[in-house]
Order: structure tokens, then C-alpha cells, then sequence
């Protein structure tokens, strides 16, 4: 007979028994050997007496356990349920209420990670849907364009037209490709950003280059002040990615002739990277919400983008500790300041 194969309540049995039956063997023996018939009273009455108590003990214990048990299923039901806030025990000193308060708290632990999961797959269809909705319109375009071309005869004008066309939407296309890698490399932390002491000027600079051409096009005047040297605890590539974003909206959305400055300004404990414009302004209900992945104003489709690059600017400031802040009304421009801490 195994042990591992027994019930509780059958070793419990078995264990009373044996105990039972060696105080009967052991009162015979005294007994016979004494030849004294008080011994074998007084012997029998004790066995009464321990057969009394371990009955009572061994009832009372199969019906705690079996309350344990009960508690342990409801337990365990809820927990696959999801669906009851579990109760701990005010017993904490006791074995049963232990082992219920390690449950809940693996309960509790179980919910978190289901909650993240569902939070991780709501993100993950927002995601979906924000691409699709970003690349439906480029390449219904391009289907457009090429269906013309294909079918109906035109003049090498407007072939020349539609492929410039082509070129924009493809552009557009591998702009939006680009600037989702980048976000899903940071947002899975595929990239660790690395800070180093580097001087704010050259990040700025680099920044600066990408958008001359187009600040000139546009006849924009640029200013910087920016002492030359300030070194910085910070990713100077990905920071100047910042910062470029920053600037490219600020051409887009500042008219022919208007101004753009770029500042500096070391604060105690943050240094401020200020990028102003004399653009259109955004109004306060949407200050918030332009940080958003894919968010775009509604009177501002007809520009060029697909508003990724203050969401993709904020998460790499973030990471570094900082934080972006923007100042703006309607009709007077935009002050967007990056803050990033000194140390």
C-alpha cells in the first residue's frame, strides 16, 4: 500500500488506529506482567480517553480541510474566471490563510498581465488601423495614376505630371515606412538610447541641415542661439532627430516670409531647446492631442506628413528623461521647448 495512492482522511484513520491499538497491546502487557487488574482499568480508560480526543481531532481537522478545499476551488473558479474580486483571509498566522493570501496575490499578478495583454492588443489594432488608414490614400493614388497611364492615350505633359505624381506618393510611402521603423524600434526598446557628454551645438547643427533647403525654399528666416560650447548629457542622434521633427513642422506650417528661431538656455537643472515660428498656432483642445501617433489637425491635411513626428520627438525625449512643453494660440505661432535634464 502506498501512501501517495491514500486519502487524508484514511492516514488520518490508519494513524489513529495503529496509535489506539499499540496503547491496548501495551496495557495487556503491564497488566499480565504486574498481574494488577487496576492497570488494565486505568490503562483501558486512558485508551478511551485518546480514542475520544483523536476522533474529535480527526473530525474536526476533516472538516477544516474540507473548508479549505471548498475555499481553494472557489478560489482557483474565480481566478480562471477573471470576473470576483477574491477576499483574503483575516487569519493571517494560520497555514489555510497563508497559502489563500499567496493565491490572491498570483490572482492579482494574473490580472495585471492580462490587463497589459489587452492593452498590448488594443495598441496593436490601433496600430493596424492607423497604418491602414495612412497608406489607403497613397496607394489609391498610385493606382489611379497607373491605371491612367495604362488605359488612356496622354500627352508626354501630363505623363511627365502624372509620374511626378508617382514619385510623391512613393515618397510619401517610404517617408511613412521609415518613421513607423523608427517608432517600433524604440517602442520595443530594440534601440537603447545612449547618453553621452556631447556638445548641443553639433546635435543641433545636424538637425539644422535637414530642413535649410526647405526653410529657403519657403523664404523663411531661421535664427539660432545656441552657445558653441555646451556639452550635454544626451543621444546626440536620436536627439537630433527630436529636434529636427520640431523644425520640420515649424516649416510647413509657417507661411512664405515668416520667421523660425531656434534658442538655448541652460537652466539649473534642464537645458531648454526652443524652437518658435510665426506659423498658423494651434489652439488649446488640441495641444494635448497633437503628441498623438497619426494625429493631424483637420485644417492641415493639405500639407505634407502623416503625424508621427511630435509623437516620435516626445518619446525620444522621454526616454531620456525630459519632456517637450508647447506654448501656442491661434494666429499668433508655436513655441515648442525640449527639456532635456543636465545629468
Amino acid at each position: 500500500m502506498k501512501l501517495n495512492n491514500l486519502s487524508t482522511k484514511k492516514i488520518c484513520r490508519l494513524v489513529s488506529a495503529g496509535l489506539i491499538l499499540s496503547m491496548l497491546v501495551l496495557t495487556v502487557i503491564l497488566s499480565s506482567i504486574m498481574q494488577d487488574m487496576k492497570i488494565f482499568i486505568a490503562g483501558g480508560t486512558l485508551t478511551l480517553c485518546a480514542f475520544f480526543w483523536i476522533k474529535l481531532l480527526v473530525v474536526s481537522f476533516g472538516k477544516r480541510l474540507s473548508l479549505f478545499t471548498s475555499d481553494l476551488c472557489r478560489t482557483l473558479d474565480n481566478m480562471i474566471d477573471g470576473n470576483e474580486e477574491l477576499q483574503k483571509s483575516n487569519e493571517s498566522e494560520t497555514l489555510f490563510a497563508r497559502i489563500n493570501n499567496r493565491l490572491i496575490r498570483l490572482y492579482e499578478i494574473m490580472q495585471e498581465n492580462r490587463h497589459k495583454v489587452d492593452m498590448e492588443r488594443q495598441e496593436l489594432q490601433m496600430l493596424i488601423s492607423d497604418i491602414s488608414h495612412q497608406v489607403k490614400i497613397p496607394v489609391s493614388n498610385l493606382r489611379m495614376v497607373t491605371d491612367t497611364l495604362l488605359t488612356k492615350p496622354v500627352s508626354e505633359e501630363e505623363r511627365r505630371d502624372f509620374l511626378q505624381g508617382i514619385l510623391s506618393q512613393t515618397d510619401k510611402l517610404d517617408f511613412l515606412f521609415q518613421a513607423l521603423v523608427k517608432t517600433s524600434r524604440l517602442e520595443t526598446r530594440a534601440i537603447r538610447l545612449e547618453k553621452k557628454d556631447i556638445n548641443l551645438f553639433h546635435t543641433l547643427a545636424q538637425a539644422m541641415s535637414g530642413v535649410v533647403y526647405a526653410a529657403e525654399k519657403k523664404e523663411i528666416a531661421v535664427s539660432v542661439d545656441c552657445p558653441e560650447d555646451l556639452p550635454i548629457s544626451h543621444d546626440s542622434r536620436w536627439t537630433s532627430e527630436a529636434i529636427f521633427n520640431l523644425l520640420d513642422n515649424a516649416v510647413k506650417y509657417t507661411p512664405s516670409g515668416g520667421k523660425i528661431s531656434v534658442s538655448v538656455v541652460l537652466w539649473e537643472m534642464y537645458v531648454e531647446i526652443k524652437v518658435a515660428d510665426t506659423g498658423k498656432g494651434i489652439s488649446e483642445s488640441n495641444q494635448a492631442a497633437i503628441f498623438r501617433r497619426f494625429y493631424r489637425e483637420e485644417e492641415v491635411h493639405e500639407q505634407q506628413g502623416v503625424g508621427i513626428g511630435l509623437y516620435l520627438a516626445r518619446e525620444i525625449v522621454t526616454r531620456q528623461g525630459g519632456y517637450i512643453k508647447v506654448i501656442s494660440e491661434p494666429g499668433q505661432g508655436s513655441e515648442f521647448s525640449i527639456m532635456l535634464p543636465v545629468r
